[in-house]
C-alpha cells in the first residue's frame, strides 16, 4: 500500500506497466518512495527477481530512480506521459512571465515564405531530405561563426536534435554531463532515455570547467552545453571560458559534445564552439526562438559518424522534415524577415532594464543573453506563492534545477517599461534582498 495506492502485477511487464500509469495519472507522486523489491515480492506472489526486473525497466524508462539503501522512489520529475511539468498556472488578472515564448511582435509574418515554398512541386518519397539551398546557406553560416565543417542534416528542433545524437552514442545507464540550472525539457528527456545526468555548475560564462573535469573523469560519455542565451540563466560561453573547456575536452577525446545555439538570430554575442575538442561533436541550431516555434526545424552538423547514424536512424522514422517548412525558412533568410540586431536589441533592453530595476532594490539576478532572467531566492516556493498573490505567475527554478540552489525564472519577452518596474517592486517585496555570487549554486 502507498497512500491510497497498491501496486499489482504477476509478471514485470505488468508491475512496471502499473506503476508508470499510476506514475501518469497521479496516483503515486513525484518523490514517493517504493516498496523495497522482497515486500513487494512478498505481496505479489511473485519471485524477487520479477520486481527487479521491473524496477529495472522503471529506471531505465525515467520513470523511478534508486538509491541504494534509500531505495526506489518516482523520479521528481518522472519520465511518463501524464505527467505535466513543473509550472504555475496564471489565474484571470495574473500576468504570466513564466513561458519562455518568444514576443510574438518580433516574429516574422511567415505567409509570404509560406506561399512561395509551396509554389515548388510536391515533394515525393525518394526526394533528398535536404533542401541543397538550406544546406548551402546553413554550411555558410555555420563556417562564418567558426564551426568545422561536417555535413548535415535536418531536425524537428533542437531537442529532436539532440535526442537523435544522444541515442546514436548513449545506451542506457550512461552518464551525461548537463547545466545545472539547465533547459527543463533536456533534464526530463535524458532520464526518459536511460540516461543519468551529472550535474556540472554554470555561471554567466557557461559551464565550469571544474565541473566538466570532474563529470567526465567521473565517467561521463556525454556533455551538453548551451553556446547562448542558456536557459534559464541567460549564460554565454565566452571565448575564454570556450578555450577553458577545449583545455578539458582534449583529455577526453572519447566523450561526445554536443552544443546547442537555439539563441542563433536573436542574440548579439558572437558564438564560441568548442567542436572538434573530441572525437565526435554535434552543433544544433534551431530557428524557433527568432523565427516562430511551430517552424519545428533545426540545423544539425557534426563529425561525419554522429551526422551518419542520425540520417540513418531518421530514414526509418518520419524519413525527413517537411521540405516546404524547409524551403520557408530558405526564404525567410533570403527575405531578411527579421534584423537579428534588432531583436537581439529588444531583448536586451528588456533584460538589462529588469536587471537594473532589481539590482536597485538589493535582488542580484542573472541574464547575459536572451529572453530570461534568472532570480536566486531563499525560498522557491514562498517566492512563487507571494508573486502569484501579486499579479505574477512566474516559473519555479525546481523545472530547471539538480543540485543548484532555488530561484526563479522571469521571461522579459512580453514586458514594456511599466512593467518592468512593477516586476521588480513584486520581487523586491516577495524575496527581500540581497547579494548572490556568479555561479548559479
Amino acid at each position: 500500500m502507498l497512500g491510497e495506492y497498491t501496486i499489482t502485477g504477476r509478471r514485470a511487464a505488468e508491475i512496471s506497466a502499473d506503476i508508470e500509469r499510476a506514475v501518469g495519472s497521479g496516483e503515486l507522486q513525484p518523490g514517493q518512495l517504493l516498496p523495497p523489491m522482497r515486500e513487494l515480492a512478498m505481496r505479489l506472489g511473485v519471485n524477487p527477481n520479477t520486481v527487479a526486473a521491473a524496477y529495472r525497466t522503471l529506471r531505465e524508462r525515467g520513470v523511478i530512480e534508486t538509491d541504494g539503501r534509500r531505495g526506489s522512489r518516482v523520479r521528481p520529475r518522472p519520465a511518463s506521459t501524464g505527467r505535466e511539468a513543473i509550472r504555475v498556472e496564471a489565474p484571470p488578472g495574473v500576468r504570466d512571465v513564466s513561458q519562455g515564448n518568444p514576443d510574438p511582435a518580433l516574429l516574422p509574418d511567415l505567409a509570404p515564405a509560406l506561399a512561395t515554398a509551396a509554389r515548388h512541386p510536391h515533394t515525393l518519397y525518394g526526394d533528398r531530405p535536404v533542401v541543397p539551398e538550406l544546406a548551402e546557406a546553413a554550411a555558410r553560416a555555420l563556417a562564418a561563426d567558426g564551426v568545422p565543417a561536417g555535413p548535415l542534416a535536418v531536425t524537428s528542433g533542437a531537442l529532436d536534435a539532440i535526442e537523435r545524437v544522444l541515442a546514436a552514442h548513449l545506451k542506457p545507464g550512461d552518464a551525461v554531463a548537463v547545466e545545472d540550472p539547465g533547459w527543463g525539457s533536456f533534464l526530463d528527456l535524458v532520464p526518459a532515455l536511460g540516461l543519468r545526468a551529472v550535474p556540472v555548475g554554470v555561471d554567466d560564462e557557461g559551464p565550469l570547467p571544474d565541473d566538466v573535469e570532474r563529470a567526465l573523469s567521473g565517467g561521463a560519455r556525454a556533455l551538453v552545453i548551451t553556446c547562448r542565451a542558456q536557459n534559464p540563466t541567460g549564460a554565454t560561453v565566452s571565448a575564454s571560458r570556450a578555450d577553458a573547456l577545449r583545455a578539458v575536452l582534449v583529455r577526453h577525446r572519447s566523450v561526445l559534445v554536443v552544443e546547442d545555439d537555439h539563441g542563433h538570430g536573436m542574440v548579439d554575442l558572437p558564438l564560441r564552439p568548442v567542436a572538434g575538442a573530441t572525437d565526435h561533436w554535434a552543433l544544433v541550431r534551431s530557428v524557433a526562438k527568432a523565427y516562430g516555434p511551430d517552424l519545428r526545424l533545426a540545423l544539425l552538423t557534426g563529425d561525419a559518424l554522429t551526422v551518419d547514424r542520425v540520417r540513418g536512424r531518421q530514414r526509418l522514422g518520419p524519413g525527413w522534415v517537411s521540405l516546404l517548412l524547409q524551403r520557408a525558412v530558405v526564404e525567410l533568410w533570403r527575405a531578411g524577415a527579421i534584423d537579428p540586431q534588432e531583436v537581439a536589441g529588444a531583448y536586451g533592453a528588456r533584460r538589462d532594464a529588469l536587471l537594473a530595476a532589481l539590482a536597485a532594490r538589493g535582488v542580484a539576478a542573472h541574464g547575459r543573453s536572451g529572453m530570461n532572467v534568472w532570480i536566486p531566492v531563499p525560498d522557491e516556493t514562498g517566492a512563487v506563492s507571494r508573486l502569484l498573490h501579486a499579479g505574477w505567475a512566474v516559473a519555479p527554478g525546481a523545472r530547471f534545477r539538480m543540485d543548484s540552489a532555488p530561484a526563479v525564472r522571469v521571461t522579459v519577452s512580453g514586458l514594456d517599461a511599466r512593467d518592468i518596474e512593477a516586476v521588480a517592486d513584486a520581487v523586491a517585496a516577495a524575496i527581500g534582498s540581497g547579494p548572490t555570487g556568479r555561479r548559479y549554486d
